[in-house]
């Protein structure tokens, strides 16, 4: 997700001018100019549609919050996308096509984590972190998740990369130490720029990629790649194995949330914009063998998706109004759940440009809000409290 709203004015121009044709956002919301939007509106609405369903604010103050896991420790851990920056690689290596391209980049991104009172503490800053041209508004990618291997953190970065404004950086997992430190394990530019797709989709190209989701099994790592579609094994010694090339099945779906049950990941995907509601889907991909079959479908832009105790499949709706984003999508974010029938329940409504979630001790879910689109500190992380039944 990225910086795509902004703070001023609305302008009649604004409001008159949506890109045209479809494109994907590529896992971070990357490919429309959306309208100006006057952010006290914006933290009204919000308001005004949380306060009337079982969505309660949790933590405040974060800077494009994305993927999000609870630690051993019992904290909440939130990979946050930053603010990009002004470095600029133009004219040294292959850039983003305009007008989303060129980047510029910048160390702005960092992990945090934050305590039962929701109150944050910093685990590591200074991350990679990079914005699109200003004709696409400066949209921010950074840290986009999380995830937790015998008691290790790990981090997958998709704001680092040459073509991303920041030299000598390569997107890829990373293992964070205790002292905020951190090492790049894998390399995961290099591993797409040796091993392309089936099917790229040129004019939505990004040569280090959009690694938007990150989950673990077994002592094994796996990266979902949204804009060449990809899913990837890493290993802790960082060897990088493609297990399953979605493009060439799918074509380009955007493929953006993952998660995993007996023996098989189940991927959501965000699709292509103008939003057709209903036009989403959940996949599912055999940890074995790689291959993707379709497994739910129905939804709307879906950037989160886990399982329950119960073996119930939630997926996050990060909008659900149809055409083009603007202030109308406002409060549209939801929850759905599938039961073991296939039946679809919702479980929460009220959110505002959601980017993932994750289930907590408690038994409730936690996710984080305004994930792109607002002004430095004013992303959050909402509590939803699921029914019991």
């Amino acid at each position: 997700m990225t910086s795509i709203l902004f703070l001023g004015r609305v302008s009649a121009e604004a409001l008159r001018s949506p890109l045209s044709g479809k494109r994907s956002f590529a896992g971070h919301c990357r490919r429309l100019r959306i309208p100006v939007l006057i952010w006290v509106a914006i933290l009204t609405v919000a308001a005004t549609v949380s306060a009337q369903s079982n969505v309660e604010l949790f933590a405040s103050g974060l800077n494009n919050p994305r993927g999000l896991r609870f630690g051993p420790d019992g904290f909440l851990y939130v990979a946050e996308g930053g603010t990009g920056g002004t470095l600029s690689t133009a004219g040294e290596c292959e850039q983003v096509i305009a007008p989303t391209g060129p980047y510029t980049g910048g160390y702005t991104a960092r992990i945090s984590k934050i305590n039962r009172e929701g109150v944050r503490y910093t685990v590591a800053d200074k991350l990679p972190s990079s914005q699109t041209s200003a004709n696409l508004g400066g949209l921010v990618s950074g840290v986009s998740d999380v995830e937790f291997v015998a008691g290790a953190l790990y981090a997958l970065l998709n704001g680092a990369g040459c073509s991303h404004g920041l030299a000598g950086t390569s997107n890829g997992v990373i293992k964070v130490s205790r002292n905020g430190k951190w090492k790049l394990i894998a390399n995961l530019s290099a591993f797409q720029q040796a091993h392309p797709v089936a099917n790229p989709e040129p004019d939505d190209f990004e040569p280090d990629g959009t690694w938007y989701s990150m989950t673990a099994v077994d002592n094994r790592l796996y990266a979902l790649e949204p804009n060449h579609g990809e899913l990837d094994e890493v290993s802790l010694n960082g060897r990088v194995h493609r297990l399953a090339d979605i493009s060439a099945s799918q074509g380009h779906v955007v493929p953006t949330s993952i998660t995993y049950r007996r023996g098989n990941f189940y991927v959501g995907n965000l699709g292509l914009f103008p939003i057709v509601p209903g036009s989403a889907n959940v996949y599912r991909i055999g940890e074995d063998s790689g291959h993707v079959r379709l497994f739910s479908l129905g939804f709307t832009t879906a950037l989160g998706i886990t399982f329950d105790r119960r073996g119930r499949l939630y997926v996050l709706e990060s909008m659900t109004a149809p055409g083009f984003p603007g202030p109308g999508e406002v409060g549209t974010g939801t929850i759905i759940r599938i039961d073991r029938w296939g039946a679809l329940e919702t479980i929460a409504t009220g959110l505002s440009f959601p980017t993932a979630m994750t289930f907590g001790p408690d038994g409730n879910l936690y996710v984080s809000n305004f994930g792109f689109g607002v002004p430095p500190g004013a992303g959050q992380i909402m509590r939803v409290k699921v029914p019991r039944d």
